[in-house]
C-alpha cells in the first residue's frame, strides 16, 4: 500500500525549500547563475562598476538571464517574446541588464560545449541586436529582426497551447483540484482564509476577468489552492497556486484558470541615484513589468498575505521559458542577436528619441571597430564567468559534503 503524502507544516517548509534550492543550483553552472542573482550584484559592488557605460535611468529587469525571456501572452490574446520575471526590476543602469544577459549567454554556451570564439561572437551579436532595437522606431514591425528557427518553433508551440496543456504541465490534471504531493502542499486554515479574502477584492476579480474572452462582470470562485514549491532563486519565499473558476452558471461550467501568487522582496539590483520608485515591493515589480513587459504587466496585481507583499498573476498557456542550451554555433549567434533586440526594445520604449540616440551613441563610442564585443562587456563577462565558476564548484563541494554527512 502506497504511503500517504503528508504536507510539511509552515514551520518545516523553509528547511525543505532551502535543500531543494541547493540541489537545483548544483545541477549545472548555468542553473547556478540563474539562482545566484546576489553573486552578480556582489561582483558589481566590489568592482565599483569600473569602466561601465552609464545609461539613462530607466526600468531594468535586474535579473536578465535566458530563463527570464520567452513568449508572453497579453490579455487581448497577442503573444510576443518579452521579459518574463521582474522580481528584481528597478530604475537603474541598462548596462547591468546587458552584462547579466551576456553572462547567461556565456554560461549557456559553455554548458553546450560551444567554443570560446562562439561566446565572443554571441556577445557581439547581442550588442548588435540591442543597438538595432534602439535605432528602430517603436512599433515598427518591419524593423524587427528575423526570429531564429528555435524561437520560431517556440512561438508556434506557444501560440498553439490551450488551458488543457497548461493544466497538465503545471498541476498534472485538468479537474478542479490541485494534487497534494511533492510540488503542492496543503494550506492551513489561516492561509486559505487570507487567500479567500484577497480574491474577494474587486481588483483581483478584475485581473481574472481582464482577458477579452471573459465578461467583465463574471463571478470568480476559488476551486482549490495550495502552497507551491516552484522556481529556484525564489524558493523560500511565499508561493501559492490558486485554481479559480470564472463565470459559472446553470447552463455552463466555469472556465478554469491558474493564478500564481509570489512573495515580492527588496531587490538586490541597485537603483539609480535619485530614482523614485513605488515603495511597496509588489507595486515596484508591477511598475517594472508594465514598463519592460507590458503583456505581462497588465496581467499582474499587488496584494498582501501573512503580512508580506505578494504579486498575483494568471498563468497563461502561451507563457513559456526560453532554452538555447542545445543550439549550434550559428543558431546561438542568431539567438543572441534576437534576444539583444528584445532587451533593447524593452529599454528603448521607455526613452524619447533624443535619449535613445544619446544612449546609442554612447554605446557606439565605447565599441571601437575591430573588436568582437565592447571591451567593458567582454571583460565583465569573463570576470563574472570565473567568479561564478569558482562559486559553483564550491557550492557543489559543500552540497556533496553535507549530503554525505546527512
Amino acid at each position: 500500500m502506497a504511503k500517504r503524502f503528508v504536507s510539511p507544516s509552515p514551520d518545516e517548509r523553509q528547511r525543505i525549500l532551502a535543500g531543494k534550492r541547493r540541489l537545483k543550483m548544483a545541477r549545472s553552472a548555468h542553473a547556478y547563475v540563474r539562482g545566484a542573482t546576489h553573486k552578480f550584484y556582489e561582483w558589481l559592488e566590489a568592482s565599483g562598476a569600473r569602466g561601465l557605460p552609464e545609461g539613462p535611468a530607466i526600468w531594468i529587469c535586474g535579473d536578465c538571464h535566458l530563463g527570464n525571456l520567452g513568449p508572453v501572452a497579453s490579455a487581448s490574446g497577442d503573444v510576443g517574446i518579452q521579459i518574463r520575471d521582474l522580481d528584481q526590476a528597478v530604475i537603474g543602469n541598462p548596462a547591468h541588464d546587458l552584462i547579466r544577459l551576456g553572462l547567461s549567454l556565456a554560461t549557456a554556451a559553455r554548458g553546450s560545449d560551444l567554443p570560446g570564439v562562439t561566446t565572443a561572437k554571441m556577445l557581439e551579436e547581442m550588442m548588435a541586436g540591442y543597438q538595432d532595437a534602439l535605432s528602430s522606431d517603436e512599433g515598427d514591425a518591419t524593423a524587427a529582426p528575423p526570429r531564429p528557427k528555435a524561437i520560431q518553433l517556440l512561438m508556434r508551440r506557444a501560440e498553439g497551447r490551450r488551458w488543457r496543456k497548461l493544466a497538465k504541465e503545471r498541476i498534472g490534471r485538468e479537474d478542479a483540484r490541485i494534487p497534494i504531493g511533492k510540488r503542492f502542499w496543503k494550506l492551513n486554515g489561516d492561509e486559505r482564509a487570507e487567500i479567500d479574502a484577497v480574491f474577494a477584492t474587486e481588483d483581483v476579480r478584475g485581473m481574472v476577468t481582464a482577458l477579452k474572452s471573459r465578461a467583465d462582470d463574471a463571478p470568480v470562485e476559488i476551486l482549490d489552492a495550495a502552497y507551491w514549491m516552484k522556481g529556484c532563486s525564489s524558493l523560500g519565499r511565499l508561493r501559492f497556486a490558486v485554481l479559480a473558476g470564472i463565470g459559472a452558471d446553470a447552463g455552463s461550467p466555469a472556465e478554469r484558470c491558474l493564478i500564481d501568487i509570489k512573495e515580492a522582496v527588496s531587490p538586490a539590483a541597485p537603483r539609480a541615484q535619485g530614482a523614485t520608485m513605488p515603495r511597496g515591493a509588489a507595486e515596484r515589480v508591477i511598475a517594472g513589468a508594465r514598463a519592460l513587459s507590458p503583456y505581462l504587466g497588465e496581467r499582474m496585481r499587488a496584494g498582501h498575505l501573512q503580512g508580506k507583499a505578494v504579486v498575483l498573476r494568471e498563468l497563461m498557456p502561451q507563457d513559456l521559458k526560453l532554452d538555447i542550451e542545445t543550439l549550434s554555433c550559428a543558431e546561438a549567434m542568431l539567438a543572441a542577436h534576437y534576444l539583444g533586440s528584445v532587451v533593447g526594445e524593452a529599454h528603448g520604449r521607455q526613452m524619447d528619441q533624443a535619449t535613445r540616440a544619446a544612449w546609442r551613441d554612447e554605446l557606439h563610442r565605447r565599441w571601437p571597430k575591430g573588436l568582437d564585443a565592447p571591451f567593458w562587456l567582454w571583460s565583465s563577462v569573463v570576470d563574472l564567468v570565473g567568479t561564478h565558476e569558482t562559486a559553483y564548484l564550491e557550492h557543489c563541494r559543500r552540497y556533496a559534503l553535507d549530503a554525505e554527512a546527512a
